[in-house]
């Protein structure tokens, strides 16, 4: 197939629009499978992407459409996720097209990751077909949709496709628009071999399995090839794409996207971004990848069991493979033993990357509260780096503290301008400028501290902005705050994974959050369980898990009061002793509890 007769493109569009329904429809418009192996969200292949009903992975599938004058082309559509947590997946997808089809909903119109999507797609210079879905739906207004493309994002409203994803009405001018809109690949197959890698997922039979894009060259089974940033040199084994099923191919030609195999055993080898070339003729510079992803939320994992570190370590080089925006470093926890601190996108990612993580992999984990890496400059001059509380040198050897601060972007309509900036108030911020743009829209500029912003920052600003706001950031430095660390003790013993390091204005009331949380959590024991938050030796909250009690006078009927004093005092030496050597168990809930205090 030449490439003149070749179409990449995706569909995106803000979570629950349609985009995998519509997906199908295509599949099933094209003959790619047969009517007894399709099923709803062919593409979303993982159980966790079924039981949720959103799309995690993005997912590729080559077509083969005749139109109506005979002509064969090939279509290879890339399926993306829409929630704001996998925007990376999406930004890593339009690297392999040409085009995108920017679906909105006739009936809810633009919203949040409509915008941000398209922005996304215009950055990486894809032709945009604006396409409106759901018109079947009985409070559709397609009308007031084009009008919303042309004033919100400036697209040619009334050039928009009208489509159901649900019954498949509109789908043969949808794909005529695809071939006769969208343009064909650009690259010269005589050229030197380039094939950005653009996911990449590791097989326990085959290795590392890459997706890639051609940009120029041809690559063919029984080819050697050499990873220009990973290094090392590899003979590929198998090449083929998904239609949406795998399919074995004998070569892939520039402007062709398929799945590589070499038998890469290493995880590191072979990264979202690189680029494949041949080892015999390699290109002079490699493609330019992707800007690494920005973690939001920060948090410790650990195995329930310290003998399950190593398989823990594997699991997370292995699915930071498949998901480049998770990031993790060793960290150790004197109550739950040796972990990985890790970065997440949001609080969505987290939650999924845990739930794989348990899956896929077959662990059992606890997840701890977010934090931040502070200094803390001693009175002997030297400065230490402190990204566990519980590591947090004693008081009275510390001069003061810094915490890092970042130059936070939030890209806004006007109309939330109020609540962002009040968000960013409460937040100890301080507002450098306000940039007003064409279309109603500012931009935002706040120094703000790195600890406000990973703990529930992003959540609220998506609140109070109702999904429009988008965040972007910068480090700008460490400086100097009052800052205080809160111990949380049960029966007068630390929980390590439970401190966290504060403002003085807010140690107060976040640590009654805390007391008051942690007591509808945690269980109730044989004995009475007390609750405290500290500052050093000062307590500043507490809260009591009353005991179990077993109603030991039961069975005196009658009789003499002493007869029963007996035996609550008999009860009550055996909850004393047993308090002493009793172990308050904290369940997974609690560590999560700090992410949810508002």
């Amino acid at each position: 197939m030449t490439a003149r007769r070749i179409r990449n493109f995706s569909i995106i569009a803000h979570i629950d629009h349609g985009k995998s329904t519509l997906a199908d429809r295509i599949l099933q418009h094209t003959g790619a499978l047969t009517e007894r192996e399709m099923k709803e969200q062919v593409l979303d292949q993982m159980e966790l992407e079924r039981e949720r009903g959103i799309t995690i992975k993005s997912q590729t599938a080559r077509l083969t459409y005749h139109d109506e004058a005979g002509r064969a082309w090939v279509l290879n559509l890339i399926d993306t996720p829409g929630h704001v947590d996998f925007g990376y997946e999406v930004s890593r997808s339009l690297a392999a097209c040409e085009g995108a089809l920017l679906l909105v909903d006739a009936s809810q119109g633009v919203q949040a990751q409509t915008v941000a999507n398209a922005y996304l797609a215009l950055e990486h210079d894809l032709t945009i077909v604006p396409v409106i879905n759901k018109i079947d739906l009985p409070g559709a207004d397609p009308e007031h949709v084009k009008q919303q493309f042309t004033d919100i994002i400036g697209l040619p409203g009334e050039e928009a496709v009208l489509v159901s994803g649900k019954t498949g009405m509109g789908i043969p001018a949808l794909l005529h628009a695809v071939t006769t809109r969208i343009p064909p690949p650009r690259g010269d197959k005589d050229a030197p071999l380039r094939a950005l890698i653009f996911d990449s997922w590791f097989d326990a039979y085959r290795g590392v399995v890459a997706l890639v894009r051609v940009k120029q060259g041809c690559l063919a089974t029984g080819d050697t090839i050499a990873l220009m940033h990973g290094g090392g040199t590899f003979r590929v084994t198998e090449l083929g794409t998904f239609t949406p099923k795998p399919l074995a191919l004998p070569r892939l030609s520039a402007g062709e996207v398929g799945f590589v195999v070499a038998g890469v055993k290493a995880v590191h080898d072979a990264q979202v971004g690189d680029t494949i070339t041949h080892a015999h003729r390699p290109a002079t510079a490699p493609l330019a990848g992707f800007r690494k992803a920005k973690p939001m939320v920060f948090a410790g994992i650990f195995p329930t069991d310290n003998a399950h570190y190593e398989p823990l370590r594997d699991a997370l080089d292995k699915l930071a493979l498949n998901d480049a925006a998770l990031t993790f470093e060793p960290e150790t926890s004197a109550a739950l033993g040796h972990g990985f601190r890790c970065g997440f996108l949001g609080l969505l990612h987290m939650e999924i990357v845990q739930e794989r993580l348990e899956r896929e992999f077959d662990l059992d984990l606890l997840m701890t509260a977010p934090t931040v890496v502070y200094r803390a400059h001693l009175h002997a001059g030297e400065a230490v780096d402190v990204d566990n509380p519980a590591r947090m040198p004693d008081p009275t050897a510390i001069a003061h503290l810094d915490e890092p601060f970042i130059q936070a972007s939030i890209h806004t309509p006007s109309s939330f301008l109020g609540p962002v900036i009040a968000l960013c108030e409460e937040r100890r911020g301080r507002q450098l400028r306000i940039d007003y743009t064409a279309g109603e829209h500012a931009t935002v500029i706040y120094h703000l501290p790195m600890a406000e912003v990973v703990f529930d920052f992003f959540d609220k600003l998506k609140s109070r902005s109702k999904g429009y706001a988008t965040l972007d950031y910068e480090p700008a430095g460490y400086e100097p705050s009052n800052l205080v660390k809160i111990d949380i003790l049960l029966n007068g013993q630390g929980v390590d994974a439970l401190s966290l390091v504060t403002h003085r204005d807010t140690a107060y009331p976040r640590g009654r959050a805390m007391c008051e949380k942690l007591r509808e959590l945690i269980p109730r024991q044989q004995f009475a369980v007390a609750i405290q938050a500290a500052i050093g030796a000062k307590i500043i909250a507490r809260e009591t898990v009353p005991a179990l009690r077993k109603d030991v006078t039961a069975k005196c009927y009658g009789g003499d009061i002493t007869r029963k004093r007996k035996l609550l005092e008999k009860q009550k030496k055996g909850k004393k002793r047993m308090r002493q050597v009793g172990r308050v168990e904290v369940p997974q809930s609690a560590f999560l509890s700090v992410l949810k205090l508002s």
